[in-house]
């Protein structure tokens, strides 16, 4: 089913022609009439599905079918999502797919000087897309007006409750007209979010797809079992091969995304690291050095990859096994998308046995596990957790060893290793 059977209007037909767009994923097939009908809607879309298309889309046709030609332009759509890079990414997406509209849109986030965007501000703007905090900040300030917004979206919501936005999105709500379209964006629906979710929408349709706990199956998933202190070797070893071109690093702190990506320069690696400490040119200026190719990897903690979106991503590697089994899928998602080969690797320390048995729970699946390396896990024995991490846990002797087939499995380039 094309584009043109969804009833789109030429100008975005044709934006989304030279972005060589020809056939809409699931969730904007499922999406897209829903919107345009101006009913509310309930999403539940994994990252990778396609779902800023999907509400970009008829977002911009339905002000493009109701312009209102006044002196000055009213914020007439806002989307509000956790991070600076989404923001950036989803500002990108209404850039593209709304170049022949005539509409103007603009981004707002914290981190860096509000000058620039409240100058853009008072330049008038159909659509806005911002970041809770800075939103809130130039609310109070009377740098903008949420009063004419007709089209309210919340994108992450699952994001969002666990960075502590969830007071600022109600904040947000008693400031919205009561009368607008409300769309809902969530990978997860805990009761937290489906509670959520009622205070915003009236009425709404519902559009599921892939969820949280199906991988996508085209990523091949890998998990290596090596001692903490070997993970930088395994890591240096790994990229020993030349078929990965780039790879999306996940790590748990930004202090060790840090030191990961100097050791990795350090071996000859180009190398950078995002997180939540960089400045916002800098992150912005690694991602698309990583999106050219001139970074090899990148090394970044979750939060900050929230935002990236790359389609011929092929690797991504867990560095460190995340302890919210979520995280895993959402991680992993950044790789096979849009039908594109994508491979996940693990990298699993004693201690992390129990995150990797809750993954494997989730995803109702064994991860094929690579045992012929040269960093095999010595220490089976894990160290007590932390207190705010322990959880009930058998030893590492009580899983199942890997299949014959798994032995013969390899990553990495060669089989010598320069420890």
């Amino acid at each position: 089913m094309p584009f043109q059977s969804l009833n789109i209007i030429e100008p975005i037909l044709k934006a989304l022609q030279e972005e060589g767009y020809e056939i809409p994923t699931p969730i904007q097939s499922q999406s897209i009439p829903i919107i345009l009908q101006g009913t509310d809607l309930l999403g539940c879309a994994q990252t990778g599905t396609g779902k800023t298309a999907a509400f970009a889309i008829p977002i911009l046709q339905l002000l493009s079918e109701n312009k209102t030609y006044i002196k000055t332009r009213k914020i007439r759509s806002l989307i509000v999502t956790p991070t600076r890079e989404l923001a950036i990414q989803i500002g990108e997406s209404f850039q593209s797919y709304g170049r022949h509209t005539g509409l103007k849109h603009t981004v707002i986030f914290g981190g860096v000087n509000q000058n620039p965007q409240t100058s853009s501000l008072r330049g008038g703007v159909d659509i806005l897309i911002a970041t809770p905090g800075r939103l809130l900040d130039l609310l109070n300030q009377r740098h903008l007006s949420l009063s004419n917004v007709e089209i309210f979206v919340l994108d992450e919501a699952d994001r969002m409750l666990d960075m502590g936005f969830i007071h600022d999105v109600r904040k947000l709500l008693t400031v919205l007209p009561k009368k607008r379209q409300s769309l809902f964006f969530s990978a997860t629906m805990p009761p937290e979010i489906v509670k959520l979710a009622s205070t915003i929408l009236y009425n709404p349709k519902k559009v599921s797809v892939t969820p949280v706990s199906s991988t996508v199956d085209i990523i091949k998933q890998y998990v290596y079992f090596v001692d903490k202190g070997n993970k930088n070797a395994l890591l240096i070893d790994v990229l020993k091969d030349k078929d990965i071109k780039t790879a999306l690093v996940f790590i748990r702190t930004k202090h060790s995304a840090d030191k990961v990506a100097k050791i990795l320069i350090k071996h000859n690696i180009k190398a950078e690291a995002i997180h939540g400490n960089k400045a916002q040119n800098a992150r912005q200026r690694a991602l698309a050095n990583f999106k050219d190719q001139t970074t090899r990897v990148l090394v970044a903690t979750d939060i900050a990859a929230r935002g990236i979106d790359i389609d011929e991503l092929e690797y991504v590697i867990n560095y460190d096994i995340p302890n919210i089994s979520e995280t895993y899928v959402h991680r992993i998602g950044r790789t096979g998308r849009a039908g594109a080969k994508g491979t996940a690797l693990s990298f699993c320390d004693a201690e992390e046995k129990a995150y990797l048995r809750d993954i494997e729970k989730l995803i109702s699946k064994k991860i094929e596990v690579i045992d012929n390396h040269p960093f095999p896990l010595l220490d089976h024995n894990p160290v007590k957790a932390p207190k705010q991490q322990q959880r009930s846990r058998n030893s590492g002797h009580s899983r199942p060893k890997p299949s014959g087939n798994s032995s013969s499995k390899k990553w990495y380039g060669k089989s010598k290793s320069s420890r």
